[in-house]
């Protein structure tokens, strides 16, 4: 099977022509910036807390929605989390549950 690299947005994903179920598709994230992701979220933690939500429960949504209606407009927290990508974002909090932070 003949493979094709796609670069999308700093993304890098190894397509093969033909789908192959049997094959895993590569995908790594390319990060060129050095945004603070934990200090991205203890601000809209802190924003989500301040106005009466359950930050955890709406971070999860907008993390798995994409949906930034999740997030409180409130100092500025949506703007902030946008930012960030959700699939960085997502990488940096596996990488530090399972401890392998960089």
């Amino acid at each position: 099977m003949k493979a094709t690299l796609i670069i999308f947005n700093n993304y890098i994903f190894e397509e093969e022509v033909k789908m192959d179920f049997d094959k895993t598709m590569n995908f790594k994230v390319e990060n060129e910036n050095n945004v603070k992701y934990k200090e991205v979220l203890k601000e809209v933690y802190k924003a989500l807390e301040e106005k009466g939500y359950n930050p955890v429960n709406q971070i999860v949504g907008y993390i798995l929605s994409g949906d930034p209606t999740y997030i409180t407009s409130h100092n500025d927290a949506r703007n902030i989390i946008r930012k960030v990508e959700r699939d960085e974002l997502l990488e940096k909090m596996v990488k530090f549950y399972i401890g392998i932070e960089e």
